[in-house]
């Protein structure tokens, strides 16, 4: 199976989601023709970016210079906390360690005088009116367990090795890369700011999963597969694809 919008970027650039609407739509559009397109991943509004008509503001760099600044000054808990009191929905999506979404969120609150998420669409104004969803659902201490695993994997593999030397080279600039997880925990650890990253990040995606939950059970549109065997649920895709 073809792969793609893998290696898109270097980590010394940034991505945001209008960048990835543009790109992900491409690709669908030039796929579907001839193919089923198959959408796998976690981040909801990336995800809601591609289905449906979700239009994002244009940037203000007096405004962000500002609102980083303001970041800088008072700490990112203290900015989240303003996000939280001027739209509760977007400060429960974004992280409070992802300086970076919370600027932008503070920055088209600024802009268009609307909450953040008052720019998401309506459910029926989806650009692909045939796209299903399907969620799978873990009970959580499972979830919490696999999480484990797969942060003690990362490190297996060299993860803590990786932001180094990439630090030391002068090529994590990029404020993307900076706010993923695993290399913020790192990162925070080499400024002295935490004493385990490993632990940090297992805890951070933890805290990211229950709020993966928080975002997608709101979309009454996705198909929730309960903890079954892999056969199970694929035949429960199929099934409905089928039945559609």
């Amino acid at each position: 199976i073809t792969h793609h919008l893998l290696d898109e970027v270097e980590v010394t650039e940034e991505v945001n989601v209008s960048w990835y609407q543009n790109r992900a739509r491409e690709i669908i559009d030039e796929l579907l023709p001839e193919k089923s397109v198959v959408v796998v991943g976690g981040t909801g509004l990336y995800i809601k970016a591609i289905l449906d008509d979700l239009n994002f503001p244009e940037t203000d760099p007096e405004v962000r210079a500002q609102i980083e600044a303001e970041a800088e000054k008072i700490g990112g808990a203290a900015l989240h906390k303003r996000l939280a009191e001027l739209d509760p929905a977007a400060a429960m999506a974004i992280p409070k360690e992802n300086i970076r979404r919370v600027v932008r969120a503070l920055e088209v609150i600024e802009i268009t005088g609307k909450p953040f998420t008052a720019n998401l669409p309506r459910e029926d104004s989806t650009r692909y009116p045939h796209a299903q969803q399907f969620g799978l659902k873990m009970d959580r201490k499972t979830l919490d367990q696999r999480i484990d695993q797969r942060v003690e994997k990362m490190w297996e593999l060299g993860l803590e090795d990786e932001v180094e030397r990439l630090i030391g080279e002068g090529l994590l600039e990029g404020k993307t890369a900076q706010a993923a997880l695993g290399y913020a925990q790192i990162i925070s650890a080499g400024m002295g700011l935490s004493v385990d990253a490993k632990t940090d990040t297992k805890i951070a995606t933890r805290q990211y999963a229950r709020r993966q939950e928080t975002w997608f059970t709101r979309d009454a549109r996705i198909q929730w597969l309960e903890p079954s065997t892999h056969e199970v649920r694929l035949e429960r895709v199929l099934a409905s694809i089928i039945k559609s």
